[in-house]
């Protein structure tokens, strides 16, 4: 399909873009690097339970001023909850759209999955005496590409 920086075939893979979402772009390449490779339902209850903050995402490059977390393998870690939604959101569009091509979804996998960043618009941040100081608010857009199990 145009546009994917992944090529995939129509038939075998299902895919799904977000476009402009309003989240972090280095959240959401820490939370996109955690999630990369797993099963479709298992990356479904991992972005659910990083939600519920049950859950930590490792942040690995974006790491700087980011606290420890408990846990094997663990050095930082956070829970971007507004990224995860919005990511499971796009994680779920694709999983529909594998339903719509009729291809059965209970043994699927991540093959792809990638963040760019969207675009930034200014908005304004008060200040006091009735000032007001621009601010760039950052988008994030990102891509899945789901494969079956073989």
């Amino acid at each position: 399909m145009k546009g994917f920086s992944y090529p995939y075939n129509p038939e075998v893979h299902a895919a799904a873009r977000g476009s402009g979402l309003n989240i972090s772009p280095k959240a959401a390449r820490e939370v996109c690097h955690a999630i990369k490779g797993m099963e479709l339902e298992k990356a479904k209850n991992y972005l659910e339970r990083v939600g519920e903050k049950r859950q930590v995402v490792p942040f690995k490059r974006h790491d700087g001023k980011v606290g420890h977390r408990k846990g094997k393998g663990l050095s930082s870690g956070r829970c971007p909850l507004k990224t995860a939604a919005a990511i499971l959101k796009v994680i779920e569009s694709a999983g529909n759209n594998g339903e719509a091509i009729h291809i059965d979804i209970e043994k699927w996998r991540i093959v792809h999955i990638a963040t760019s960043r969207g675009t930034s618009f200014e908005s304004r941040f008060p200040r006091a005496r009735g000032r007001a100081t621009p601010k760039m608010r950052e988008s994030a857009n990102v891509e899945v590409v789901l494969e079956e199990l073989k």
